[in-house]
């Protein structure tokens, strides 16, 4: 039989507010581990990054703002690790593309019409290739900005001042008074779902996918998963979403992943929660999937399978036996500092059990280096951690969820307000969805915002400022909000907790 975990997994297990002084375990890098070849020389900074992804990047740009020696060592060509090169940036380029394909298919209710549409694959992956490639060398801009050196290589801990780097079987060492670990991760798989790069596919293969499948089953409920099933459905693809959870984005609040799922369902996007995958063959031409459902076992054709089972962290071939960390259920355990068990080495991103999101990690790659330079700063609040999924529709949120908020002990009140009663959801065509608050009700404190629809992810940037600041509802729905603008949701939202809501 065959079992899965939820594309958010190991995040699923991540605590959206995170334990400060977290563990992690054992897991592959996804790469070749190289030997260590005799060493040449050594050079001495006063900080070395393993990884140049936004952790690693970032932290990097504060380190030398803050007039500190910094090296950077990346295994890839070039710098930005996963996110850049296999993540955020190449998926939501071809969620844009799929988006404009779906949009140019319903200009015509907006007066617009045009000939049939047609999707060329080959454009769109250099149109996104492109914007890889220009976020890339502004990388390398900033790190000649800041007189940040970099080396491409396979970065190993020696000891607690010492990394040894790797590349074409030639090894230099290099000391520094601190270490800091950005290793990223790699997809995650399943040892009864392997990962072949023909049928079945993880989300690094998927974007090299030189077509557009007939049909695909997403096996992964979690961000990447409904991501990938948004792209293809809006290519004409036949989407099947399996999720094992009882329901699609298990970290959002509840209402929000019971309207992904309908709005998906109208789409055409056959969902499936509370599933499991028990079977799946070969077949010429493509596989044939097994679920077992709630309600009985359901045969599915399929040409593709995207495994999207969540990530592992980099944990292998970077030397922590050398320094005596351990690793705990994947992650390399820090304190609220970063810091791991050897102080003057720091780990930050996915290689901690915290959110496994890029700006996450660039905010505890700066935490890391101003407490390893003495600067005053803050532990992070992984309470205020936004979260964001780039599906149509989308769907953001910061703080507590309802039911966190209850589990706390919280008085709660809740009020939302449907985009269907803007005017400005209506112009785009895009009524679908609506924004959710959660609030205490003895000093009415903001705690959570919640929202699925247009532009989601960028409307959450107010709900992030108004957590930071202690705001209340009042506060929310008294500030003036422009007319028509999709953010006077967040407004009417607030006046709903107060059972005060005007337009609905």
């Amino acid at each position: 039989m065959l079992g899965f975990a939820s594309a958010m997994a190991p995040d699923a297990t991540r605590r959206r507010t995170g334990d400060l002084a977290r563990g992690g375990g054992s897991g592959s890098s996804g790469n070749r581990i190289p030997s260590a070849p005799e060493s040449v020389g050594v050079e001495e900074k006063d900080l070395i990054i393993i990884g140049s992804g936004p952790a690693g990047y970032v932290a990097a740009i504060r380190a030398a703002q803050l007039g500190r020696s910094v090296l950077i060592v990346e295994k890839d060509p070039q710098p930005g690790g996963t996110c850049l090169h296999r993540g955020c940036i190449p998926t939501k380029a071809l969620l844009h593309s799929a988006g404009l394909f779906a949009e140019i298919g319903r200009a015509e209710r907006f007066g617009i019409r045009v000939g049939e549409a047609t999707f060329d694959v080959e454009t769109a992956r250099r149109y996104r290739d492109g914007v890889v490639a220009k976020n890339a060398r502004g990388i390398e801009y900033l790190f000649r900005k800041h007189r940040i050196e970099s080396v491409q290589g396979w970065g190993r801990l020696g000891a607690a001042d010492e990394v040894e780097v790797e590349r074409d079987g030639e090894s230099r060492r290099y000391r520094a008074r601190n270490v800091l670990l950005a290793t990223g991760s790699v997809p995650g798989e399943l040892p009864s779902v392997p990962v072949d790069g023909e049928r079945v596919l993880n989300s690094d293969q998927i974007l090299t996918l030189d077509r557009v499948p007939e049909s695909l089953v997403v096996l992964g409920g979690g961000a990447v998963g409904c991501e990938f099933a948004s792209i293809y459905a809006s290519l004409g693809c036949a989407v099947s979403l399996v999720e094992l959870l009882p329901r699609l984005l298990p970290l959002e609040d509840e209402e929000v992943s019971a309207e992904l799922a309908r709005v998906f369902s109208r789409r055409g996007i056959r969902v499936y929660t509370a599933t499991r995958l028990s079977g799946l063959e070969q077949r010429e031409g493509g596989l044939q999937l097994t679920l077992a459902t709630e309600q009985g076992e359901v045969e599915i054709k399929s040409e593709l399978l995207l495994s999207a089972v969540g990530r592992k962290a980099v944990v292998d071939g970077i030397g922590l036996k050398s320094c005596g960390l351990a690793v705990e259920e994947g992650f390399v355990p820090v304190n609220e500092w970063m810091q791991t068990g050897v102080p003057s080495i720091y780990a930050v991103g996915d290689l901690v059990r915290t959110a496994a999101l890029a700006h996450v990690g660039s905010a505890e790659g700066v935490l890391a280096v101003e407490h390893m330079s003495g600067v005053p700063t803050l532990p992070l609040d992984y309470d205020r951690v936004p979260w964001c999924t780039y599906c149509e529709p989308e769907v953001a949120s910061v703080g507590l969820s309802e039911a966190e908020a209850r589990e706390r002990g919280y008085d709660v009140m809740t009020g939302k307000f449907p985009f269907s009663a803007l005017g400005k959801a209506a112009i785009l065509g895009k009524t679908e969805g609506f924004v959710k608050v959660v609030a205490e009700r003895k000093y009415d404190e903001l705690l959570g915002v919640h929202i699925i629809g247009a532009h989601a992810t960028d409307l959450i940037a107010e709900s992030c400022i108004a957590l930071e600041v202690e705001s209340t509802t009042e506060e929310l729905f008294r500030t003036m909000h422009a007319h028509p603008t999709l953010s006077e949701a967040m407004a009417e939202a607030g006046l709903a907790a107060a059972g005060r809501a005007v337009h609905i």
